[in-house]
């Protein structure tokens, strides 16, 4: 017997365990002979990371796939794994020593790496176990992390990287060169655009003189309010502007746009830079733009992304005026008062300075500061530390060129994106792609197979032994080699894993059954970081894209449509959901709100109500329990004789396909929402109701057939809510199997219903008509405020000879159901009566000395109105052009959300109305 109530705490483990004794998640299990294969990679989570609301929902949406073509007896493989997170893993294993008193340095390369892999052993598995949590059905035994088992050379994974760097480089597609990149001072380390977040902060716009050398003037327009010229003024300066005053110890340049008027004439001429005394070169680039400031700019090619390309337009000189600590360089070019001082300190300084400078000569130093707010890049993980562009000597991917295939692939339909927004995001990234760096200066990666000769020379191999050969041909003797510190970007590792978890270099048989893989989950951020470049390797490396669809899923929000952050202390804790909820209602709410292409706005009082779902659930199968509804052997639902029981099964049968159809379609959240529909509005609200007089009558075939398809119409709920509630459902199988013919394994394993050809429309009218009588009963109770105790009279008028059938072999459960005393034929509608009509006959419930209809009528009018003028309100709002452009995204969703409540609940009473007679 089931116990009185589900409690997920009690059962998840237990039911996890016996999914991986029954091997339910191996690669191919429960597959048909000869069937096709179904892949999905993971994206590899962060080795040093748990499990939030994101990973919940992508991976949640990843195993309804995986346990839906499980079902369909594919050969299924999903691929676990995680990522070695270079700069977050070694930033972690620092801190930790830093509490011992040690650093890295002190203890060397290797003994730090070790310490890594010793983190790593005891705590890197955190969120594969949390994933086991949400019921993710990957195959654990081929978990595969990026660096292999212990990052030996002849490790699988290490092979794989190091062969596609060696390739690459020596197909003339990698190659090192001295460029900007995003600098983590605090690190010392380049790292990726999306380790950077650039934050607005309150900060100063500083206006600077600069004056020409040589004893050059010019003539600068002076402009009224209205922007007229009013006149002239000589001057022997220009002005700039920057946010970033220290730099401009490394500016080797003006630009000025070569169609401005105003500086044509000092175009090839020069200014002395103050405090430094360098002359640097006036040039002309359409990087200037003459409408802001004064149109002059200041270039600093080794410290500022813009001027890096406008300086190697122009020929200007790259000077880096920081060490890779952030500090001021001690050099004789610097001067002697700003050098080593931390940048920021230096800012003073050279502010201090150009402010004592302009009090001397009003036409020098310090014009004016501006208060401004602006964006200032930070480190992604701390938001404390500010990123420096940075010059310096770095390994570049040509990644223009791997991109051509990887565009047309999608151009061409091989892959698509789901939604197809996303294609525009992908083509606009990869249309303007620029070099990928790709080495880091960390300890803890994959080492850059390069070394490095007496000369600098640098000798890229798959070994050093190789390594060592080639150099000894180049220099006609056997050399010391040095190699490289530098380790790769994780991108580079992880844009080769739709193969390298495969055994690729290795000819393997699962690289052969698997790849191409068939979908990619993933969020919207990592287009470029991570799909693109697993689009990119794949088709150069095995010369087929590596998934022929890409489903993008959305942000997840708090409830007021706000991005969550620990800062605004809105974060839901997926962990928390289950343990409070259970995992079938934390996916089923994941799966239930994941529209296509719009955010998630997640509450707790949605968890709730499909906490609420499962208990349901749960009860009608021990309803059904007690009423010895079993499964019968041999049963076939096209035998059934009751319309009731002909009626489930086809809607049963549409439920089914709603569901298959939304997972195919990648519209979950219509799948899960129709399985909901189906489950508690259709099976349980209306067959089990329908169903009780039969149970408890005396006709004993009828009580068979319905205890029959009762069981039956449960084993297809459980099959097609599987994906979405793997546990409850998993448990009420095994539960439900202890009857009537035996179970063949586990629900994971099971069939997916194939219910064509079970519709039965005469079934369906004769159902459907029922229930729009009793709904339409219900609503005019709830709408008009009918207590509920009243019994009250249904009259009939105009019913035809089908229609009174109904009517006589319905009466006990429209009565019973609908809280009415009777059922009446009449030849005209009562006065003051609330009327409906279903199929051609008018149905009135008399409410004369129920409910007072004058004022009952008043009452709704008065609400009519008021929702018009709520309406009218939102409406107002939202013409706006100011409010629409100036609002957060989430209120004015929220004031979409309103209205559209408003409309639809304005809808119910203007019908309400209409039935008063």
């Amino acid at each position: 017997m089931l116990e009185k109530t589900y409690e997920p705490a009690s059962v998840e483990a237990r039911i996890y365990d016996a999914w991986v004794e029954a091997g339910a998640f191996k690669a191919g299990a429960g597959a048909a002979p000869g069937a096709e294969t179904f892949t999905i990679v993971i994206p590899p989570p962060n080795v040093t990371g748990s499990l939030h609301i994101g990973h919940a929902l992508n991976n949640t949406i990843q195993d309804i796939l995986v346990r839906f073509n499980r079902m369909l007896h594919k050969d299924v493989l999903w691929q676990p794994g995680t990522d070695h997170a270079g700069i977050a893993t070694q930033m972690i294993v620092e801190r930790q020593l830093a509490e011992r008193q040690l650093d890295r340095r002190s203890m060397g390369r290797e003994a730090f790496i070790e310490r890594v892999w010793e983190w790593k052993a005891e705590s890197g598995g955190t969120i594969m176990n949390q994933l086991k949590r949400l019921g993710a059905s990957a195959d654990f035994t081929r978990e595969r992390f990026t660096m292999g088992d212990r990052g030996q050379p002849d490790d699988q994974m290490v092979r794989a990287v190091t062969k596609v760097f060696v390739e690459l480089y020596n197909r003339g597609l990698i190659y090192r060169d001295k460029r900007l990149v995003n600098w983590h001072p605090g690190l010392e380390t380049a790292i990726s655009d999306l380790e950077v977040e650039n934050i607005e902060v309150k900060g100063h716009m500083w206006h600077l003189r600069y004056p020409l050398a040589d004893g050059v003037t010019y003539q600068f327009p002076i402009k009224d309010e209205d922007g007229n010229v009013t006149g002239h003024e000589t001057r022997d300066y220009i002005i700039v502007a920057t946010t970033r005053p220290e730099t401009m110890l490394g500016d080797s340049g003006v630009a000025v746009h070569p169609d401005d008027e105003r500086y044509k004439d000092l175009v090839g001429k020069f200014v002395e830079l103050p405090l430094v005394g360098r002359r640097i070169p006036i040039v002309a680039d359409e990087y200037a733009d003459p409408a802001l400031g004064t149109g002059a700019v200041k270039i600093t090619p080794a410290h500022d992304f813009n001027d890096f390309e406008v300086g190697a337009r122009n020929g200007l000189e790259q000077i880096n005026v920081f060490t890779t600590r952030g500090a001021v360089v001690d050099a004789e070019f610097i001067p002697a008062r700003y050098r080593g001082l931390d940048r920021f300190e230096a800012r003073k300084a050279i502010v201090a300075d150009l402010t004592a400078l302009a009090e001397e000569n009003p036409t020098r130093g310090l014009d004016h500061v501006e208060d401004k707010k602006i964006m200032v890049p930070h480190d992604e993980k701390s938001k404390l530390v500010v990123i420096e562009p940075f010059l310096t000597d770095q390994w570049w991917v040509k990644a223009d060129v791997l991109a051509r295939p990887a565009l047309a692939a999608v151009r061409e339909g091989r892959t698509r994106f789901v939604p197809q927004q996303y294609e525009n995001t992908y083509f606009a990234w990869l249309e303007n792609i620029k070099p990928w760096c790709i080495s880091r200066q960390l300890w803890w990666g994959h080492q850059i197979p390069a070394w490095y000769g007496p000369d600098g020379h640098a000798f890229v191999a798959q070994s050093e032994a190789e390594a060592a050969a080639a150099a000894e041909a180049h220099y006609g003797k056997a050399v010391e080699l040095r190699r490289d510190p530098d380790v790769l970007d994780t991108w580079f590792s992880s844009g080769l894993w739709p193969f390298s978890t495969l055994g690729w270099p290795d000819e393997t048989a699962e690289l052969k059954r698997y790849y191409p893989t068939d979908v990619l989950v993933t969020g919207f951020d990592i287009i470029f970081f991570w799909v693109a470049r697993m689009m990119m390797l794949g088709l150069e490396f095995l010369g087929e894209e590596p998934f022929h669809t890409v489903y993008m899923h959305a942000l997840v929000r708090d409830e007021k449509g706000q991005k969550m952050s620990k800062t605004k202390g809105n974060v839901i804790d997926p962990l928390k959901l289950i343990d409070q909820y259970g995992a079938d209602a934390t996916r089923f709410t994941l799966a239930a709100m994941a529209a296509q292409g719009r955010d998630l706005k997640l509450s707790i009082n949605r968890v709730e109500g499909y906490r609420n779902f499962v208990t349901k659930l749960w009860n009608a199968a021990r309803f059904l329990e007690m009423n010895e509804c079993r499964r019968v052997d041999g049963y076939d639902p096209r035998d059934n004789r009751l319309p009731l029981n002909r009626w489930i099964v086809g809607a049963t049968a549409r439920a089914a396909a709603a569901v298959t159809r939304g997972i195919e379609e990648y519209k979950f959240n219509e799948a899960a929402n129709a399985a909901y529909d189906f489950v508690w509005g259709t099976f349980c609200d209306w067959y089990v109701e329908f169903a009780k007089p039969v149970f408890s009558g005396t006709d004993e075939a009828a009580k068979a057939e319905t205890r029959a398809t009762a069981a039956w119409a449960l084993d297809q709920i459980l099959a097609f809510l599987h994906p979405f509630m793997p546990f409850v459902t998993e448990e009420l199988w095994a539960e439900t199997g202890k009857f009537g013919p035996g179970r063949a394994g586990v629900l994971a394993l099971a069939d997916w219903p194939n219910l064509d050809g079970l519709e039965d429309p005469d079934a369906d009218a004769e159902l459907g008509w029922l229930i729009d009588v009793i709904t339409s009963v219900r609503s005019i109770r709830a709408e008009m405020n009918v207590p509920a105790g009243a019994k009250l009279q249904l009259v009939m008028v105009g019913a035809g000879e089908e229609t009174l059938r109904r009517v006589v072999a319905g009466t006990a459960l429209i009565t019973r159901l609908a809280r009415l005393e009777a059922i009446s034929p009449q030849s005209e509608v009562p006065g003051e009566s609330a009327q409906f009509v279903v199929g051609e006959a008018t149905f009135a419930l008399p409410l004369s000395g129920v409910i007072d209809l004058g004022v009952e009528r008043a009452r709704l009018e008065k609400e009519v109105g008021k929702l018009d003028a709520e309406i009218a309100q939102i409406d107002k709002k939202l013409g706006n052009e100011q409010f629409v452009a100036k609002a957060p995204e989430e209120v004015i969703e929220e004031q979409r959300s309103r209205r559209e409540a408003a409309i639809e609940r304005r809808g119910r009473i203007v019908e309400a109305l209409a039935r008063l007679r």
